[in-house]
């Protein structure tokens, strides 16, 4: 790796100490489908380190914001963590790794950036257009449409003369070597996006405590795709902050590392984001490395915990059967998102995780097509009983949905990006 040195190096200007983790396991790599890229098992995630949420001239960015994100650069190609991974939407990100790429080893890196699909073809070339001038960069290896989430994103994805076409050329002229999608969305939009075989890889939510995306790898799979699992230490239960109970379940590993762990457990899981906002961020997450030669016997006896401990709380007919069944939030009268609901119900009761379902049941009415779907207090129940007639458990979800309100209720939350 490159090293600077002087007056304008990182130690003289940012002096970042961290604490060096026992690193007795290399940085593993995974095929990452028919890309043939080598990708590391864990990957730098760009949606924390930036110093902002606003799109920002390079001369408007403090030096210890700029210092920072260098800094966590520079450790994540330190521990191998060689692809990096940002987004148009991610604030200042692009435009502060346009600062630092220029001076590191580019042949040595995965690039990846993400557009959001727009209404034209010619709307989403400019704007990955913008990308590559924030970057500085002639190409990047991973370009994505970011958030296919919903029937309207897939429409604009796929109609004549739109994004699609649109990042299938820019691919075709080298501005990126191969593309892909990220989602939110639900399984059938996803499963579509899938099956047009247009896609290399996918960014996608599923870790233990939310397995409802497990069919979806197994397509992406069916097609050799690339396989990016999105945001597993906060959306997969807020676990740099883990209650006791789960810290107790998931002994000998961290939470963080159990659940990192279950994840590429699945060797067609080949990458997880780890959204680092400070260079030693990164350390926690390299304990599950060495459990990856064997990971069912570390496994098998937390995994067995977990789920005693779900049916101890709410029984084996619930905790077996809750899921199926379920709507679309849209087709739920007050378009509640039920499965969310029910799931962060569960988590609370189970594993004491109520800061974490706290967060995010407070995020419902505001998450957009990110996190989409009503609260608790917007259902017509006079309805709700048509929409859950083929759930097996459908005479307890009414009962679960007012104590989930209940327990979770408070002021709304905002995203992230809106939150700055």
């Amino acid at each position: 790796m490159e090293k600077t040195s002087g007056a304008g190096s990182l130690d003289a200007r940012l002096r970042w100490h961290y604490s060096e983790p026992d690193v007795t396991t290399p940085m593993i790599h995974r095929r990452f489908g028919r890309t043939e890229v080598q990708m590391p098992v864990l990957s730098c995630g760009g949606m924390r380190y930036q110093h902002g949420w606003q799109d920002m001239d390079p001369a408007d960015i403090p030096a210890d914001g700029q210092a920072n994100l260098e800094a966590t650069i520079r450790r994540s190609l330190e521990l191998g963590i060689n692809h990096i991974e940002t987004a148009r939407g991610y604030g200042s990100s692009e435009v502060q790794l346009g600062q630092i790429l220029p001076h590191l080893p580019r042949d040595e890196m995965i690039i990846q950036t993400k557009v959001g699909p727009t209404v034209t073809g010619d709307e989403f070339r400019k704007v990955a257009e913008t990308s590559m001038n924030k970057l500085q960069l002639d190409h990047v290896d991973l370009l994505s449409i970011h958030g296919i989430n919903n029937d309207e994103a897939l429409g604009r994805t796929l109609k004549k003369g739109g994004s699609l076409e649109a990042i299938q050329q820019l691919r075709d002229e080298g501005v990126s070597r191969f593309i892909g999608f990220s989602t939110h969305g639900p399984t059938d939009v996803i499963l579509t996006a899938i099956e047009t075989g247009a896609f290399d890889y996918i960014n996608l939510h599923w870790y233990y405590f939310d397995q409802h995306n497990a069919a979806m790898i197994d397509a992406a799979r069916e097609q050799d795709m690339g396989v990016f699992i999105i945001s597993p230490t906060d959306k997969g239960g807020k676990l740099y902050e883990p209650p006791e109970k789960l810290v107790e379940l998931c002994d000998p590993l961290t939470p963080m590392a159990f659940n990192d762990l279950f994840c590429l457990a699945r060797p067609d899981v080949h990458t997880l984001s780890i959204g680092a906002a400070r260079p030693s961020d990164f350390d926690a997450h390299l304990a599950a490395l060495p459990y990856l030669s064997d990971p069912e016997a570390t496994l098998r006896p937390i995994l067995e915990r977990l789920e005693a401990a779900l049916v101890e709380k709410v029984g084996t007919t619930w905790a077996q059967n809750w899921r199926s069944g379920l709507p679309r939030f849209e087709h739920v009268p007050g378009q509640a998102n039920v499965y969310h609901i029910l799931r962060l119900y569960n988590l609370a009761a189970a594993y004491d995780m109520l800061g974490y379902a706290k967060m995010r049941y407070n995020l419902l009415g505001n998450g957009d097509s990110w996190f989409p779907g009503t609260k608790v207090d917007s259902i017509d129940w006079d309805k709700l009983d048509d929409v859950i007639a083929d759930c097996p458990v459908k005479a307890e979800i009414p009962g679960k949905l007012r104590a989930a309100h209940a327990l979770m209720n408070e002021k709304p939350e905002k995203r992230l990006s809106e939150s700055a």
